[in-house]
Formats: structure tokens, sequence, C-alpha cells
């Protein structure tokens, strides 16, 4: 079994960007600056926003954090839009009330909706991103394979399958309720899970020499889990992303892009 290992790849990608903030500091005194909307004091949510902290704290990028209640994201996102300062905002998401979450999201400005959420975003989102990037660093072709995505939500699935679209590729869409989930499965030569439901692909559901992304993240006993059983990883034919450190490192260094090209945006206004 061969890995697609995103950790070290980002690791290269860090070292670059890290090299692009140092530049809009000394030449444009540019200090890029994200802004994260929190509202749902979840563990996992604070998880990853701690990583987030982390990485923007590595390549010299200042992360605000506005713990708030709900009803006041939209006043926090519209002050944050007309400051300067700020470069990228995000809002973590589910948000407690999930029916204004499209609300919510509308309110970033295209200019600083770094997550690519909003209606008519200027940034791809960044895990679909990430996963072109695993790909395209490992030398992995999409043409002329079969492409199975597994999921489509707003985060991956969505944005990943708008995008090999609309780069000509033909995507076969599914979800966790598709019938005979697993013979749609087994054609894949490329699959892609982002359905957040824990070991839903299971070895059976899968051919030998499949190139598998693992997207999903869910809790059970172990703490964060994928859409791939570990049982699938007993096929030394796969080439797999790891159970940790596969798009994930990769989809906050995408993020992280996408806040260092809007701050280089900012620098011609």
């Amino acid at each position: 079994m061969k890995e697609l290992n995103g950790k070290e790849l980002s690791l290269f990608i860090k070292e670059r960007q890290a090299k692009a903030v140092r530049g809009l500091r000394q030449a444009n005194n540019i200090a890029p600056k994200l802004a994260i909307i929190r509202t749902n004091p979840d563990p996992v949510v604070d998880s990853y926003m701690r990583i987030k902290q982390s990485y923007g704290e590595d390549i010299l990028i200042d992360v605000d954090v506005y713990s708030i209640d709900q009803n006041e994201a939209i006043r926090i996102i519209e002050s944050l839009n007309n400051d300067d300062s700020v470069h990228g905002i995000i809002v973590q998401i589910p948000l407690p009330n999930p029916e204004d979450t499209n609300k919510i999201l509308n309110a970033v400005s295209v200019d600083k909706d770094v997550d690519g959420l909003a209606e008519n975003s200027k940034f791809d989102a960044p895990t679909p991103m990430a996963i072109n990037w695993l790909l395209a660093g490992y030398g992995v072709e999409l043409a002329g394979k079969q492409i199975v995505v597994v999921g489509h939500g707003r985060l991956v699935g969505r944005p990943l399958t708008d995008m090999w679209q609309k780069s000509g590729y033909e995507v076969i869409v599914a979800d966790k309720n598709t019938v005979d989930l697993g013979a749609l499965t087994k054609t894949a030569d490329i699959l892609v899970c982002a359905t957040g439901v824990a070991s839903l692909i299971k070895p059976e559901m899968v051919k030998d020499n499949t190139i598998i992304i693992d997207a999903g993240v869910s809790t059970d006993s172990n703490g964060l889990v994928g859409d791939v059983s570990s049982d699938v990883r007993k096929n030394d034919t796969l080439i797999i992303t790891p159970q940790k450190g596969g798009v994930g490192p990769l989809t906050v260094a995408a993020l992280f892009e996408n806040v260092i090209t809007a701050a280089r945006s900012s620098v011609a206004k």
C-alpha cells in the first residue's frame, strides 16, 4: 500500500508561504490577518481552530478568534468586512442553528471569503484545493479515470465536484444513501470519500489499485476517524491517504494560501 502523505507536502508549502508573508510584511508593510468566527462550543471545532492558530503563528499570519453567539455573527462579520487590517474571514460550521448558515456565510465579503463558502466567492474551497495539490504532488492524473465522489457537502464534495467538472473531468457523485453504493465505488479508479460517516467504505467496496482520498471526518471512541474502514488499508495494491496527515494538513495550508492571496490583492487597492 502506498500512502499519499499530505503532511510532507504541507511542510514544503508552509516554507514557501512563510517567505511570501515575510515579503508582504517587509516590502508592503502588510501583516496578513485571518479572523475566525466561532459560534459553536464544540471540541472538534476547537481542535481545528487551534491547528489554524498554530499554523498562522508559524508563518507570521495573525489569527484572531471571535467566540460569539450566533445572533451576533452578521454584525461582527460586517465590522470585519470594513476592517482593512483583516484579509480573511471564516465562519466555523456547523452553526448551532443551521437554518441561518447561508445568510451568515454570504455576509462575508467575497474579497475576504477565504473558505470559499459564500455565493460568488473569489476563492476555491480549501479542501478541494488540498486534494488537487495532493494528487498533483504524487503525479496522479485525473484524465481518463473513473472518478467517484461520495458525499456532496458544501465543504468538500460539492465544490470538488464542481471544480473537476469545470476542468472537463467526468465525476460520478454518490452519497451514503446511494442504492448499492458498494457496486458504484468498486468501479472507481479514483475514489474520494467525504460523508463524515465513520468506516462507511468497507474492503469489498473497493477494487484493487484504486486511488483513495479519505476526506471524511467524524468521531468515535478512538477520536477523529475517516470514512474509510481501517480494514480497507490491508489491501496492498491501494494508493490511499493515511489515517492522519492526509488531506487535513494540506487543507490548512490551502486556507492560508487564500489568506496570502487576499493580502496580496489588498496591496493593489
